[in-house]
């Protein structure tokens, strides 16, 4: 799945046009390699999303097309968050 669509569909990120900015403007890695919004994600990637001052880590669990907003959670795991740093 690409990762702006991930991000939208997880609700890490809220709107896809958003996920896709953070993509092109370098703060998105996955498995440590910076991430276009086009980059496919897969179960076991590790994503690094930098939100200004903060640097927060996701491990993806599944990557289904659609997801309700209570199953979003269960798409990734939170590794490090803003609490964590």
């Amino acid at each position: 799945m690409r990762l702006d669509k991930y991000l939208k569909v997880s609700r890490i990120i809220k709107r896809r046009t958003v996920a896709k900015e953070a993509g092109q403007g370098g703060r998105v890695t996955i498995n440590g390699k910076p991430a276009k919004p086009a980059a496919e994600v897969r179960p076991g990637d590790v994503l690094e999303i930098r939100f200004g001052d903060r640097l927060n880590r996701y491990q993806v669990i599944n990557t289904q097309e659609h997801a309700a907003k209570a199953d979003a959670a269960a798409m990734y795991t939170v590794l490090a968050g803003e609490d964590d740093l």
